[in-house]
């Protein structure tokens, strides 16, 4: 067992553990990815972020972002934002590149504390949300327990998410969320968000998130909030997304990529034993 230096950050309560193999090779198996995530073992997140060196020098680094139940996720937004905010402060940057498996994200240094990413755009393919067949994504219709003909918007922000306007408590959430993110139109398992509209620009969320559960927050969660309600017609192209621990600002732009601005919290230095 080796110990390695890491970080702890958190976007909104949603937190990250994030690991620098950009000097030394680190390669991670699922169970040290569990154990790293499990509060009782370890230090405890929603997701490890491995940062490695970009090999074509493009970007500032390269990230691998792992959810902890120990499988690879393609997006993280709030892990975009802590990471890019980790790299910029490393060398006093208001601006930096990314490297993920859904592609380049640009971020930008906004305030103290405060990062944008751009996140790309969505998707509405039913292939590549993806779901099992072709259906209108727009009207998604699930039912499960106690829960019937639930109508939900679903899209892909870098991982599929369904969108549910409808308000539930978050007992409600801890036992359908499993069931519809495992739910049999979804061959990648979904994001589950429950979304309410409190405000001419203003939604609240509550987010059952594929392979973590429930979670304080969620990045790709609410940008798929505002671009499906702005679908929906219930907002314009520029929302507040508000979770329990603070707000998130997304803003559709003209040339359809989705911009997240939000708070992250300082860096902690930890030590891992892996």
């Amino acid at each position: 067992m080796t110990e390695i230096k890491a970080y702890k950050m958190d976007g909104l309560g949603n937190d990250f553990v994030i690991i620098d193999g950009r000097n030394n090779k680190i390669s991670l198996n699922k169970k040290q990815i569990l154990n790293i995530s499990d509060r009782k073992k370890g230090p405890g997140c929603d997701q490890v972020i491995l940062v490695e060196k970009d090999k074509e020098k493009k970007t500032n680094a390269k990230i691998t972002f792992y959810n902890s139940d120990g499988g690879e996720i393609y997006a993280c937004g709030n892990g975009s934002r802590c990471v890019s905010y980790f790299l910029m402060n490393e060398k006093k940057l208001i601006k930096s590149k990314i490297n993920t498996k859904s592609g380049v994200l640009t971020a930008k240094l906004k305030g103290a504390f405060e990062i944008s990413v751009d996140m790309g755009k969505p998707n509405f393919d039913w292939k590549k949300i993806p779901l099992s067949h072709e259906m209108n994504h727009k009207k998604i219709i699930i039912s499960v327990k106690n829960f019937k003909n639930l109508h939900g918007y679903a899209l892909s922000v870098g991982n599929p998410h369904i969108i549910f306007f409808k308000n539930i408590t978050i007992e409600n959430l801890k036992k359908i969320g499993p069931l519809i993110e495992n739910y049999h139109y979804f061959p990648e398992r979904c994001n589950v968000t429950f979304a309410e509209k409190i405000g001419k620009n203003d939604i609240s969320v509550k987010v059952w998130e594929r392979g973590a559960g429930l979670t304080q927050a969620c990045g790709t969660a609410a940008c798929a909030t505002m671009v499906a309600a702005n679908k929906l017609g219930l907002c314009k192209k520029k929302v507040n997304i508000h979770f329990k621990n603070g707000t998130l600002q997304i803003e559709w732009m003209p040339n359809k990529n989705i911009i997240m601005t939000g708070s992250v919290s300082q860096i902690r230095s930890i030590s891992l034993k892996i």
